[in-house]
């Protein structure tokens, strides 16, 4: 994956290097991304971004959404620790943002597990942007954070 090399692995070598992590454990992983380096040219041109105090604020935010949210219960804190049935209280979906989560569930393969972590992790999404309901960018967002789920890693010989 890396832009500055070309890879020479086969789409076989990639394919078997990929299968070390097995897919029963990715999927207990909630957010993948693949991190791209930067190169030094741009490194000095980067314009600030946004503070933590302004991150820690918004996360802050989602917290006591969470909180409020789970106050009557006493195991389950945040969107995390949801259970199946808390997903569907908390995790509904308008028919547009279900058609996207639908289409992504099937052009990649996705399984019912990843499928639940992509509803929480919108969730929090949502939270951390004030929205009280999951719109299809918080989907579309929860959903690009699946990366290595995908099962065409050698096709794209990352």
């Amino acid at each position: 994956g890396d832009p500055t090399h070309h890879c020479v692995c086969t789409p076989g070598q990639i394919q078997k290097y990929m299968n070390k992590i097995s897919g029963p454990l990715l999927d207990r992983i909630d957010i993948q991304c693949e991190i791209q380096a930067i190169p030094f040219k741009d490194l000095s041109k980067a314009e600030p971004g946004e503070s933590s105090a302004q991150i820690r604020e918004r996360v802050m935010k989602a917290r006591a959404i969470q909180t409020e949210r789970f106050k009557d219960s006493k195991l389950i804190h945040c969107n995390a620790q949801m259970t199946d049935r808390m997903i569907h209280q908390y995790c509904e979906l308008d028919a547009e943002t279900l058609n996207i989560l639908q289409t992504a569930m099937e052009r990649l393969n996705l399984s019912a597990r990843a499928y639940s972590r992509i509803l929480k992790v919108a969730r929090t999404i949502a939270d951390i942007a004030s929205s009280e309901k999951i719109q299809s960018m918080h989907i579309a967002e929860a959903i690009g954070y699946r990366n290595l789920d995908r099962s065409d890693w050698a096709e794209r010989g990352l």
